[in-house]
């Protein structure tokens, strides 16, 4: 039975990327042949080891062996020989003699003899394209093939975040070719394909077992072409364009923006991809935002806390005025209600908090002293009384 490299390896076949290093970087370490000299167990695991990482850590790989219980470079293995070193059990040919495999011409016709020219069908090449060109599965892989989307950042100050504006990005994507319309072939050279009749795919049987394999004359496109000068046969063209975005009003630090049609272009008969735009928002000195809400710290003299007072608010709309009421403590907040940011999904407006930050005053003369100290006089109370029952 071949060797199950998980086990090697001794990780579950669960185990991600990171489970499979450390446990593949442990296990070089102990059976190294630079610490074991002389130990031919030692070496030969090593070297089993060093096998088994080759395979999981690379994704392709991982994914054929997971599948199929194999990887190779050239997909399933022919002839007498067996599965390569690594596949899973079972899961080779070699060894088995399909000599008397027969060709059917569709249902209810008449069995052919293998030895017929032209007519003999090799079990183990049917395996071998069918696992190598993905489980048989073929046909234009390009047919129906969407363009892919392109991610792009933009950077905006606060105020067009709040109030939404327009900008021009220069953006560089795949457009589809003119010279040929998407196609990648010269015109009039692209013909339908006399070996699959354009489907990309032909039908082998061995015995009773109907296998769907790649058209090994167009390779699964379905079409026989000669490539178009211009874009080499790709179909597409990198190429700049400048595109108009709209940023709405209340945009948000990653804010992801949609414009259809602006990513790159796809096969022939398909759409293109979408250009995607993430918004990223430059704070602003004084006006701290959070959702919807707008937050500011704002000075207060200590007259104006304890007497209360009605004072000018900066907002993003202008000036508003609240009023302070008496006693107002250090670090205190208020709200006023929808002078926050609009939000344009629900059409509703978020407030503005103020915080007051009391200022002590600045004692440069006399009589302020005075005052300080009648106020003193007036009130004895030690405001820290309560913080020594807290020690």
């Amino acid at each position: 039975m071949a060797e199950d490299y998980y086990q090697t390896l001794g990780v579950d076949r669960k185990a991600d990327t990171e489970e499979i290093r450390k446990a593949y970087r442990k296990l070089a370490r102990k059976h190294h042949p630079d610490l074991n000299p002389g130990d031919k167990t030692a070496e030969d695991r090593f070297k089993k080891v060093q096998e088994a990482y080759d395979i999981l850590s690379e994704p392709k790989k991982k994914t054929m062996y997971d599948q199929y219980g194999f990887y190779s470079d050239n997909g399933m293995p022919s002839g007498g020989g067996g599965p390569k070193p690594g596949a899973g059990p079972n899961m080779g040919f070699g060894g088995f003699d399909f000599s008397d495999a027969y060709t059917r011409g569709g249902s209810g016709a008449r069995g052919r003899s293998p030895n017929d020219a032209g007519e003999s069908t090799n079990f183990n090449d049917i395996f071998s394209q069918w696992f190598s060109r993905g489980g048989g599965q073929s046909g234009q892989p390009e047919a129906h093939e969407k363009g892919t989307d392109l991610e792009y950042g933009l950077s905006i100050d606060f105020w067009q975040a709040i109030r939404g504006t327009q900008v021009k990005l220069k953006i560089n994507h795949q457009e589809s070719c003119t010279t040929c319309g998407g196609s990648g072939s010269r015109a009039g050279a692209n013909v339908v394909c006399p070996e699959c009749n354009g489907s990309g795919n032909v039908t082998q049987m061995a015995g009773a077992m109907r296998f769907s394999l790649t058209c090994p004359k167009c390779e699964g496109v379905g079409r026989l072409r000669n490539k178009c000068a211009t874009c080499h046969g790709d179909g597409r063209l990198s190429a700049e364009e400048s595109v108009e975005v709209r940023i709405p009003a209340g945009a948000q630090q990653g804010s992801r923006l949609r414009v259809a049609g602006k990513g790159n272009a796809g096969s022939p008969g398909t759409v293109a991809g979408d250009l995607y735009i993430t918004i990223r928002v430059e704070a602003h000195p004084f006006f701290r935002r959070e959702g919807d809400d707008i937050h500011i710290t704002l000075p207060v003299r200590i007259d104006e806390a304890g007497l209360g007072a009605k004072i000018e608010v900066p907002t993003i709309d202008g000036r508003a005025l609240l009023k302070i009421p008496q006693g107002t403590k250090n670090g205190q907040k208020f709200r006023l209600r929808e002078k926050g940011v609009q939000n344009s999904r629900t059409g509703t407006r978020g407030d503005q908090i103020v915080e007051v930050a009391l200022l002590a005053p600045v004692v440069q003369d006399e009589r302020t002293k005075e005052l300080l100290r009648e106020y003193a006089e007036l009130h004895p109370e030690d405001p820290r009384a309560d913080v020594w029952t807290q020690v």
